[in-house]
C-alpha cells in the first residue's frame, strides 16, 4: 500500500502539484476511492489510518523533492503533530506557530465545538512547501464502534469556527450539537461574553439553568472543573471563539454547560455518495469484492513506476499513457451495459482470483 500509494501521489504531483494533491485528499469522496484502489475495505473505519500511515511512510524519503509533509497520524502519533511542524516549518521558512495554531484548533472544533458523539483519535496534517495545509482527523463512538472522519483544507477556511469543513463523512447517529454552522454565531458570542463575566457569576447562572429540554443533566456537569476553566478565561479574556477553544481544559463537557446558558443548535451531518466502486480496482483485504489480486497489484505498481520514470524523461509527455487509460474508462462506462449482472461480475472475479495471486488478510 505504501508503494503504489506512494506512486499514485507522485503521478499527480507530476500532473498537477502538491497544492491539488492536498485538495484531493481534502475531498471525502476521492479520500475514500484512493483507500479503495490501495486495497482497503471499502466500507471499514480503518481505512483512514491504512491510507494516511501509507503516504506518510512511502512519501517521507520524497518530502522534499515533492513538496509535501505528512504529519501526525493515530493515538500517540497524533500528539507528535506540533513538534513535526515546528522541524518541518524550520526546514521550509515558514511560520511554525500559526501552523501548530491550525492544526490544534482543527482538532478542537471536531472533538469539541462539534459534539456528534465521535471522540478524537486520529489526526493528520498535511503541508506542502508553499505554506498549504489539509487534514485528515477520524472519530470513534465507543457505543456504536462506528467511525467519522473530518477533512479540513486551508484554502477552503474563511472563518476557522465557521464550516470550516470540505466534508463530515459518516453515518447519522442523531442530533449534534454544532457550534460551526453560522446559525450557532449568537450561541458562540454569548459563550465569549459569559467567559468575561466573573466565573461566580456564571457558576451561579448555570446552576440556575437546566432546562429539561436539554439531554445534559445537573449532575453531569462539574462546576468545580468549569469555574476553573472560567476562571482561567477570566483572566485571559479570549478575543474570539477560536481563542476561547484554544484555552486548556476547555473540553466537549465545559462547552456543553456553557450553551446551556445560551442556545443549543442541532444539525445533521452530511452524506455523500458511495465511492465503493473503486474497491473493483484491487479488490479489499477482507474479501470483498473479491480478495486482493497481488499479481495486478503489482502490475499497477510497475504502470506507474514506468509512467513517472517516462515522464522525468520526457517532460512533454508526463503520464500521457495514463491520460489515455483514463479516457478509455470514461468511454467503457459511458458504454456500459445496464443490465449487466453484478453478482456475475463479482463471481467471475472470486472464481478467477486464484490466477492472479488473490490474498485477504485471512490467509
Amino acid at each position: 500500500m505504501a508503494k503504489l500509494g506512494t506512486l499514485l501521489t507522485r503521478s499527480i504531483v507530476e500532473l498537477y502539484g502538491s497544492r491539488e494533491f492536498i485538495r484531493r485528499l481534502s475531498d471525502p469522496l476521492w479520500f475514500q476511492s484512493l483507500g479503495c484502489v490501495l486495497g482497503m475495505d471499502w466500507h471499514s473505519s480503518g481505512i483512514t489510518a491504512s491510507v494516511m500511515g501509507s503516504l506518510k511512510k512511502g512519501l517521507e524519503p520524497f518530502s522534499r523533492e515533492l513538496g509535501i509533509f505528512i504529519c501526525g497520524g493515530k493515538g500517540r502519533f497524533s500528539r507528535k503533530t506540533p513538534e513535526e511542524l515546528i522541524e518541518i516549518s524550520g526546514l521550509l521558512g515558514l511560520d511554525g506557530s500559526s501552523l501548530v495554531r491550525a492544526s490544534r484548533l482543527s482538532a478542537k472544533i471536531d472533538n469539541t465545538a462539534i459534539q456528534d458523539g465521535f471522540q478524537l483519535y486520529l489526526h493528520n496534517f498535511i503541508l506542502t512547501d508553499t505554506g498549504d495545509w489539509a487534514v485528515v482527523q477520524q472519530g470513534m463512538n465507543t457505543s456504536s464502534r462506528m467511525a467519522r472522519r473530518y477533512h479540513w483544507l486551508s484554502s477552503n477556511i474563511k472563518v476557522f469556527d465557521e464550516e470550516p469543513h470540505t466534508g463530515i463523512v459518516g453515518e447519522n447517529i442523531g442530533p449534534i450539537l454544532n457550534l460551526t454552522d453560522r446559525d450557532a454565531r449568537p450561541t458562540k458570542q454569548s459563550i465569549i461574553t459569559l467567559s468575561h463575566d466573573n466565573p461566580d457569576k456564571t457558576i451561579a447562572e448555570i446552576k440556575l439553568v437546566m432546562p429539561s429540554r436539554h439531554e445534559v443533566k445537573p449532575e453531569d456537569i462539574n462546576l468545580k472543573r468549569l469555574g476553573a476553566v472560567l476562571a482561567a478565561s477570566y483572566e485571559q479574556q479570549p478575543s474570539d471563539f477560536c481563542n476561547f477553544l484554544l484555552i486548556n481544559g476547555v473540553g466537549p463537557r465545559t462547552l456543553q454547560s456553557l450553551v446551556l446558558v445560551s442556545e443549543v443548535i442541532f444539525g445533521t451531518p452530511s452524506r455523500f455518495s458511495d465511492p465503493a466502486r473503486f474497491s473493483f480496482a484491487h479488490g479489499g483485504k477482507d474479501g470483498h469484492p473479491f480478495p486482493v489480486p497481488l499479481k495486478t497489484y503489482d502490475e499497477s505498481i510497475a504502470v506507474l513506476e514506468g509512467a513517472i520514470r517516462k515522464s522525468r524523461i520526457d517532460q512533454s509527455d508526463k503520464l500521457e499513457c495514463l491520460k489515455r487509460l483514463y479516457g478509455v474508462a470514461r468511454k467503457i462506462e459511458e458504454e456500459l451495459d445496464p443490465s449487466a449482472d453484478f453478482d456475475a461480475v463479482i463471481a467471475r472475479e472470486k472464481s478467477e482470483s486464484k490466477m492472479y495471486g488473490g490474498r485477504t488478510v485471512f490467509e
